[in-house]
């Protein structure tokens, strides 16, 4: 857990799962968590990747393809076994992998896949629960993670969930970094921390006192227990994602999200 050469979604991916079972960009395998057998995926940097934009830690063509196929093969796994196993996405991803040749390929048909293949597993059944270790950021959030019943992530620098970086964000509202952090504390989805995240109803649980860098065993087990948590509220839950409006934050900061949905909800029920 020291090698300073691994991105933190790689070493918790050993931490959790050992060694991975498939190449970059995107690991894969199976490992035991409490007393059954947990599915655990995550996105890393893969330098040789032909696409000179998809090297980091990102979400770009081969690995929303990629991210498709590993959950879907373990969709098909499970169906033969009749179990259906959890999936835990492990998140560290700075952004989808913008580029001409990706655009041109269909990048968002790549992310699309992943987003679906996740959405489909937890339609199966499987206990999807997303770990946020690192950024989780733009597209590639929405393409890993994002779709999972529970998403937990570490109190640790580092940790963050935006539409886009600081700088861009910057550079779009023509603010500096500085007056856009300020905005952040006064409204709420504007926000790079983890707890205003929270206030939306989007975050489960926020994980406090990990290192996120160089855990120790014992905060490695305290992972491991609210995966395990997490895992058996899902399971006791609907399949869906309705829960994201149900908490008491979320009542408060998307009050205007959840009255716009209940009026389309009562005018397509009228149609």
């Amino acid at each position: 857990m020291n090698d300073t050469s691994l991105t933190r979604g790689a070493r918790w991916f050993r931490a959790l799962a050992g060694e991975p079972s498939s190449p970059a960009p995107v690991w894969s395998g199976t490992a035991a968590l409490g007393d059954e057998t947990a599915h655990f995926f995550a996105v890393v940097p893969d330098p040789q990747n032909r696409f000179p934009r998809a090297t980091d830690n990102v979400v770009g063509l081969e690995q929303g393809w990629k991210l498709a196929r590993a959950v879907r093969k373990a969709i098909a796994d499970d169906a033969q076994s009749g179990t259906r196993r959890p999936i835990v996405a492990i998140v560290d991803v700075k952004s989808q992998a913008y580029g001409y040749r990706e655009e041109t390929l269909g990048l968002h048909l790549a992310c699309a896949s992943a987003v679906d293949a996740y959405a489909s597993a937890r339609d199966a059944g499987h206990p999807v629960v997303a770990l946020i270790v690192g950024p989780a950021m733009s597209g590639a959030f929405l393409a890993h993670g994002y779709q999972a019943n529970r998403i937990v992530a570490l109190d640790a620098p580092g940790t963050m969930v935006h539409a886009m970086g600081k700088e861009a964000a910057a550079r779009v509202t023509r603010r500096t970094v500085e007056a856009l952090e300020a905005l952040g504390e006064t409204i709420v989805p504007m926000s790079y921390s983890m707890a205003s995240f929270a206030k939306l109803g989007l975050l489960d649980e926020l994980i406090k006192g990990v290192d996120a860098d160089a855990p120790s065993d014992a905060q490695i087990d305290q992972v491991r227990q609210v995966l395990r948590n997490s895992i058996r509220s899902a399971r006791d839950d609907v399949r869906g994602l309705s829960h994201r409006l149900q908490s008491d934050s979320a009542k408060q900061n998307r009050a205007a999200s959840i009255e716009v949905r209940r009026r389309l909800t009562e005018q397509w029920d009228a149609a």
